[in-house]
C-alpha cells in the first residue's frame, strides 16, 4: 500500500510534493483509460457528417451535370460572348427620285468621330485644334468627355475632310466609323414632299416618313471572333448580306416644283404675306407634278426650325373655300335641270336678305345669267341657285368630290377638312355654303375636287407615286356630273379670266385657261378678322382639254392687294406658262401680246 493510500485510510489529508505528484500524474494516466475518450460517440453524429459529405458530393454533381449537359447552351454561350461579336451589315437606304429620274434624296457616306474618355490622351493645343474642327469650344468638348468614361460620340455625320483633319491630329483614344447621311440636292423647294430622316436615317417628315419601310431596307450580319483588343481574327458562321432599300419614284418634277416654289415665294414677299401654297395636278392621270410651299427649310440643315417652317400647308391647313365653291353649285343646278347656263338670276340690287341675314355682293350687278354669276363671282346669284337644292344633295355633291374626307395618298399629315352633316344644317347655313363659308378644306382638297371639271365630270384618285406603266390608262374615277355639264362650266371659268371676269391675270400666252379666283376672311376665334385675307385661284389648262389643274394660296397679303385675281392669278399664269412648256404641251391659241392681258379691268370680287 502506497503512503498515499495510508494516510487516505487514516482519514488525514496529506500535501503531497508537487513536482512528485506531476511525476506520478504522468506516470500513471494511460491513452486507452481517459475518460473523454472512455465515453461512447453519439451513432447520429457519424452519420450526420457522412451525410453532409455525400451531399456536397452529389451538389458538385448535379452542378456538373447542368454545366455540361442541362445548361450546356448557355455556358458555350457565355464563353462565345467573351470572344465573339455580330457586327451589323448596314444596308444603303433607298434614293426618292422625280417622275424624270432627278434624285430628290439620297445617301452618300460620312464619316462619324467617337471616343473613349478613359484613354483620351491629348495636349492643350491638340483640344483646341479637336474642338475648332468640330464646332465645339474647349469648354464644351470636355463637358462631351465627361458625359461617359467608357464611350462617346463626338461629332456624327461630319465631312471627309474634318475627320481626315482630326485623326490627323494624333490623338490617343479618337476614332472613326463609316455611316450614311442623306443629301437633299432641292433643298428648300422639295423640302415639304421629300421630308427628311434623323442622324440614324429614320424617316421623320414627308415621304422619307411614309415610305420609311420599303426606304429603309434590311441590315444584314457578320459573326467574327475578336481579340482583347478589339481586333476581327476571323469570320465564324455564315453572313447575311444586307437587303438594300428600294427607290421611290414619285410623280413630281422637279423642275415643275422648283419653279412653282419660285413663284409661290415671290409672291409671298411682294405681298408682305404670311405664306402660300401651289399645287398642281396632271388633270389626266392625277398624278401630283408639284406640292410647293413657303415659308419652306433645307431638309440637311434644320437648326433653328420652327414649326412654321416645316408644315406642309398645301395639305395641313384648312381655311373656307370661299367663292371656289360656286362652279360646283352651278355644276348641280345644270345637271338636274335646274337652270341652263343662259338662265337669268335675279341679283339686283347686289343684297339679298335670307333668314335675318344680309348676303352681299361687291356691288350691284343687276340681273345675271348663270355663267356671268360665275364670271362676276355673285354670292347672290350661288346662293338663287343653292337655294333651289334640298340641304342633303348639296351635302352630297359636296362629299362625292372629297370635302370632309381625308385625301388618300398616304402622305403624313393630310387632314380632313369641316363638312357637318346635313340635318344639322340651318338654311342661312346652306346658303353661305354655296359660296364657300360654313366649311374648311385644304388646297389639295380643291385642287382634286377640280378633276371633276377637268375629267369631264369624274373625280379621279390622285397619287404622289409615278404611274410605272407605259401606257397609262384612264383612271377610273367617281362619275359626279356629265361630261357635258362639265364642259359648260370649264367655258364658264374660262369667260372669269376674260375681260369682265375676276382674274384676266391668269390668263397665259398660247394657252386658254379657266378657273375661278377665291378671297375670304380669315376666321379668328369665333369670328372673322377685318383685315386678314386668303387669296386663292384654282384653274385649268388648256381649257378645251385640260392637262393641269393649278392650284395657288397665298395667306394674309397685306400689301395693298388680296383679292384673289390680282394676288394668286399671276402665280397661276406662270406655274402654267412654265409647266405645259415643259411637258411640250403645244400651244392651243394665238399669242397675243403680253401687256393687253395687264391692261384687262378685273372685276371686284364678292366674298
Amino acid at each position: 500500500m502506497s503512503w498515499i493510500d495510508k494516510l487516505r485510510k487514516l482519514g488525514g489529508e496529506a500535501r503531497p510534493n508537487p513536482a512528485r505528484a506531476g511525476a506520478v500524474n504522468v506516470r500513471s494516466v494511460m491513452y486507452s483509460t481517459s475518460p473523454l475518450l472512455a465515453s461512447k460517440t453519439p451513432p447520429w453524429r457519424s452519420k450526420f457528417l457522412v451525410g453532409l459529405v455525400g451531399l456536397g458530393f452529389c451538389v458538385l454533381v448535379g452542378r456538373a451535370v447542368y454545366v455540361q449537359i442541362i445548361g450546356n447552351d448557355f455556358f458555350l454561350k457565355q464563353g462565345e460572348i467573351r470572344y465573339a461579336r455580330t457586327l451589323d451589315l448596314s444596308a444603303s437606304r433607298g434614293r426618292i427620285i422625280d417622275r424624270n429620274g432627278m434624285i430628290l434624296a439620297s445617301s452618300v457616306p460620312a464619316p462619324s468621330l467617337w471616343v473613349i474618355p478613359k484613354e483620351f490622351e491629348a495636349d492643350k493645343k491638340q483640344r483646341a485644334q479637336l474642338a475648332k474642327l468640330l464646332g465645339y469650344t474647349p469648354a464644351e468638348l470636355a463637358g462631351k468627355l465627361d458625359d461617359s468614361p467608357n464611350f462617346v460620340w463626338l461629332r456624327r455625320q461630319v465631312d471627309e475632310q474634318v475627320a481626315k483633319d482630326a485623326l490627323g491630329l494624333g490623338v490617343k483614344g479618337l476614332f472613326q466609323v463609316r455611316e450614311f447621311k442623306r443629301k437633299y440636292p432641292e433643298g428648300e423647294a422639295a423640302a415639304h414632299v421629300v421630308g427628311f430622316t434623323n442622324v440614324e436615317e429614320n424617316g421623320q417628315e414627308g415621304i422619307e416618313l411614309a415610305f420609311q419601310k420599303e426606304l429603309q431596307g434590311r441590315n444584314g450580319t457578320r459573326r467574327v471572333v475578336k481579340d482583347r483588343l478589339g481586333r476581327v481574327v476571323e469570320d465564324i458562321g455564315e453572313s447575311v448580306a444586307p437587303v438594300d432599300g428600294r427607290d421611290i419614284e414619285l410623280s413630281i418634277d422637279s423642275k415643275v416644283q422648283f419653279y412653282a416654289y419660285q413663284r409661290i415665294r415671290d409672291a409671298v414677299t411682294e405681298n408682305k404675306a404670311k405664306a402660300g401654297s401651289v399645287v398642281v395636278l396632271d388633270a389626266q392621270t392625277g398624278e401630283v407634278l408639284a406640292l410647293s410651299n413657303f415659308p419652306s427649310y433645307a431638309p440637311g440643315d434644320r437648326k433653328n426650325l420652327s414649326g412654321a417652317q416645316l408644315r406642309n400647308r398645301a395639305l395641313t391647313d384648312t381655311f373656307e373655300p370661299g367663292s371656289t365653291m360656286k362652279p360646283f353649285i352651278a355644276a348641280w343646278a345644270l345637271e338636274t335641270g335646274r337652270v341652263t347656263p343662259d338662265t337669268v338670276l335675279q341679283t339686283a340690287p347686289g343684297r339679298l336678305n335670307f333668314a335675318g341675314s344680309v348676303i352681299t355682293d361687291s356691288h350691284a350687278h343687276g340681273d345675271l345669267t348663270v355663267s356671268q354669276t360665275i364670271q362676276k363671282s355673285s354670292n347672290v346669284g350661288a346662293v338663287r341657285m343653292a337655294m333651289q337644292f334640298q340641304p342633303r344633295e348639296m351635302w352630297e355633291l359636296y362629299s362625292q368630290v372629297g370635302f370632309g374626307q381625308k385625301p388618300q395618298i398616304g402622305f403624313p399629315g393630310a387632314v380632313t377638312g369641316r363638312l357637318r352633316p346635313y340635318k344639322s344644317w340651318r338654311p342661312i347655313e346652306q346658303a353661305t355654303m354655296s359660296y364657300g363659308y360654313g366649311l374648311s378644306a385644304s388646297l389639295f382638297q380643291i385642287a382634286r375636287a377640280y378633276t371633276v371639271f377637268a375629267h369631264d365630270g369624274e373625280l379621279i384618285p390622285v397619287s404622289l407615286v409615278k404611274n410605272r406603266q407605259v401606257d397609262t390608262p384612264t383612271p377610273a374615277g367617281i362619275r359626279v356630273i356629265s361630261p357635258k355639264v362639265a364642259k359648260q362650266v370649264r367655258e364658264m371659268m374660262h369667260l372669269v379670266t376674260l375681260e369682265g371676269g375676276t382674274a384676266p391675270k391668269a390668263q397665259v400666252p398660247g394657252y386658254s385657261v379657266g378657273g375661278k379666283s377665291g378671297t375670304a376672311y380669315k376666321q379668328e376665334g369665333k369670328g372673322y378678322a377685318e383685315k386678314k385675307y386668303r387669296s386663292w385661284f384654282v384653274g385649268l389648262a388648256p381649257i378645251s382639254k385640260p392637262r393641269i389643274i393649278v392650284a395657288v394660296m397665298v395667306d394674309e397679303p397685306s400689301n395693298g392687294k388680296y383679292f384673289g385675281g390680282d394676288v394668286a392669278a399671276p402665280v397661276f399664269s406662270e406655274v402654267v406658262q412654265q409647266t405645259l412648256r415643259s411637258m411640250g404641251e403645244p400651244p392651243d391659241i394665238e399669242v397675243r401680246p403680253q401687256i393687253v392681258t395687264h391692261a384687262l379691268q378685273a372685276e371686284e370680287e364678292s366674298f
